[in-house]
Order: C-alpha cells, then structure tokens, then sequence
C-alpha cells in the first residue's frame, strides 16, 4: 500500500472511507511483488495497480462493492487459464492472491501517521492482517523506526511478536509475510500478517572518480540507489564530473567508509585500480555487513590484490565475499557498457539470481521469498 502513499494521504485529508486491494500472494510469474496496492475512493477514482493491468478491472469492480456494501474483507485469486487468460486471468502464467478491504479514515487514524511518514521520508513498516479470525481481517500497525508502535492486531502479545519482525525487515529493506500466533500460552490466535517497509534509498558507494564512476553513478541512480563517489584527489572529484552522483566526497576511501553509515543493502564499488586506495578499503568493506562488495581490474590485478589482501590478514571467507573482477560478463567496453555490467551483478546477488539468459534455463523465473531477518538483533 505504500506504493499509493501520497495520494491515500490526500484522501484522508478529505476523512472519506476507500477501499483498499492489495497484493497478499505471489506465485509463479505474476508481474507485481506482495505489497503492491490499487485504492478506489468514493467517486469512483482508482490508483495504484495490482497487475500491471491483467486483473485491474475486475479488482476495481470488488472495491466499489465493498466500498458500498461494507462488510468484512475479501480474499480473492486470479490465476492463468486457458478459459480466461484475456479477460480477467493472469496472462504472464502467475497467480496473485488480493485482499480488499474498506478503510474508515476515521477508525485508521495510525494508517495516516504511517503514511505522513512515508511522504516526509521517514523509515517505517505497516503490518496488515492478512489470515485469521475474520475479526482480525484487515487490522493494521504502524511500527515507527523507533518510538512505540500504533494501533493493535488483536492483542498486546500478538503486537509485540510482530513489532520484532517488522522492525528486522524494516532493517533488511524488505516486505513480507509472516506468521505469529498459535501459541496456547502467550499468542492464541493464529495470524498471517503482511509486513510493508518504507526505508531510505539503499547505498551505493563508489570509490574512484574514473570515468567508469560517472556512468556507474548515473545507472545506480536509476535504480534507486543513494549514490556517494569519494576519491582522495579533489581535483578529480567535483560535482560536473559526477552531476548523477547524490553526494561528491575528497577524501581517503578507507577513512570515509570507516565513518560513514551502511548496511545490508549498501553496494560498495571500487574502481582506483591503485592499491594504496584499494587495499584499505577492501579490508575494510569486506568485514562490514554490506550487500555487496566489487573492485574493477584486470585478471591479473585481482590476483595480485588477492595477495596483498591476504598480506594484510584478511580471512578467506571474507576474501570470498569479493566481486572482482566486478560486473557480469557481457561483452562490456564503455563505461556505460560496464556500468550496466556492475548493476547487473549487483541485482544477480542481492536477488540470488545465476546472471544466466533466462532463455537457458527452465521452471520459474522468480525465485521463492529469501528467509526472513535474524530477529537476534530486533529491539
């Protein structure tokens, strides 16, 4: 639902009830992620998508029903058949499972807090019952990054268990599904809730200010990516030779990691090719918990700054979380070429993708959902 933030906000402005569908289910080939919402306010207005248009209309159709009937939320599915496919099917071959449910602006006053925190660009998480008690249908929790958590699903214990799993995925950047309850003892009632994470862009922190940086800034920008180059050379590193790049940073890669923030989602680049700046940061990227971590050269330069790495006591398994040479090989010369090559493995990796064409392979494209977040760390 957070994809259709700003306008839901418009229409709590107004206090007038709407009627929410979102995508609770993916199986398959099915063209948008779990989370994904279309909204349909009381004239007749629609936003959002919950399939890229194969199923739109008949969605819409079940929003203006239980925008005007009321009643409980509704579970519906669309899938592919051969009977349908062009009317109200899935053409892609997936299957999407969508919730619809009338929202009373005034019974959600906490739906409205999250979403003036999404707008003004603040992390949080919304937690939405997704399966359950048919009382329980629908209920949502507004989990802050910090600070108590808003509204309830059904009960102190129930909210608190997944307080702690929306504050791990609101750490991993990620929405999902997950399930609490069933717990004679402490949480009853069996719950499946939907987990939707509104975070900061994720990090991509380039090191180097070559020509392959600027074409790199410029496709991770694209992407949606928080893009920093730093290089020690001020006068290589100014903002005309990097107008994509968010921040510009003069000074030693190392020492800037070091003080800089970063976390499971940050793409760290290093494209020096000088082992003075290489090596620091290496060692020290390799230790962090980032995504990912290339470096750019020659066959023969990863060798050698394999070595000098090793020299410097870092461990094989550290040493094997390295990207390097870095990118896919697609043939790649220009920077632009190469930097379509470093983004594409950055998305291989992070989506546990083999990089292969798809034509070469077979059964789904999609792989199942990565396990949830260690809660070891959740507050």
């Amino acid at each position: 639902m957070l994809n259709i933030a700003d306008t839901l906000h418009q229409w709590y402005g107004r206090a007038r009830p709407f009627a929410l569908a979102t995508v609770i289910h993916v199986s398959g080939s099915a063209p948008l992620p779990v989370g994904t919402a279309l909204a349909v306010d009381m004239e007749g207005t629609a936003v959002g998508s919950v399939s890229g248009g194969c199923v739109e209309a008949a969605v819409y159709e079940l929003c203006q029903h239980v925008l005007a009937h009321g009643g409980p939320p509704v579970r519906t599915r669309f899938g592919y058949s051969d009977d349908d496919a062009f009317a109200v099917g899935l053409t892609c071959g997936g299957e999407i499972e969508v919730l619809v449910q009338r929202v009373e602006p005034a019974a959600e006053a906490h739906l409205a807090t999250a979403l003036e925190a999404v707008l003004a660009g603040r992390s949080c998480a919304v937690a939405q019952v997704i399966d359950g008690p048919g009382e329980f249908l629908g209920r949502i929790l507004h989990v802050p990054d910090g600070g108590p958590h808003d509204g309830t699903l059904g009960g102190e214990n129930e909210d608190k268990v997944v307080v702690a799993h929306a504050r791990a995925l609101l750490r991993a950047g990620r929405t999902a599904r997950i399930e609490v309850g069933g717990d004679t003892d402490t949480c009853p009632r069996r719950l499946t809730v939907l987990v939707h994470t509104h975070a900061p862009r994720p990090r991509m922190l380039i090191f180097g200010a070559v020509d392959f940086a600027g074409a790199l800034s410029q496709a991770g920008r694209f992407l949606g990516y928080h893009v920093t180059v730093c290089d020690a050379r001020p006068v290589f590193t100014t903002q005309a030779r990097f107008p994509h790049a968010d921040e510009i940073v003069t000074d030693w890669p190392h020492r800037y990691l070091a003080a800089t923030e970063t976390d499971a989602r940050t793409a760290v680049c290093v494209l020096t090719h000088d082992a003075k700046f290489d090596i620091p940061v290496l060692r020290l990227a390799l230790a962090l918990p980032v995504g990912y971590v290339g470096a750019m050269g020659s066959r023969r330069t990863h060798g050698h700054r394999v070595d000098l790495l090793r020299e410097a006591g870092v461990p094989e398994e550290q040493l094997a979380r390295l990207h390097s040479p870095i990118g896919l090989d697609l043939g790649a010369r220009t920077p632009e070429e190469t930097a379509i090559s470093i983004t594409a493995e950055i998305i291989a990796h992070a989506n546990r993708g083999t990089g292969l064409p798809l034509s070469h392979g077979t059964g789904r494209i999609h792989p199942p959902a990565q396990p949830l977040p260690d809660l070891a760390t959740a507050p």
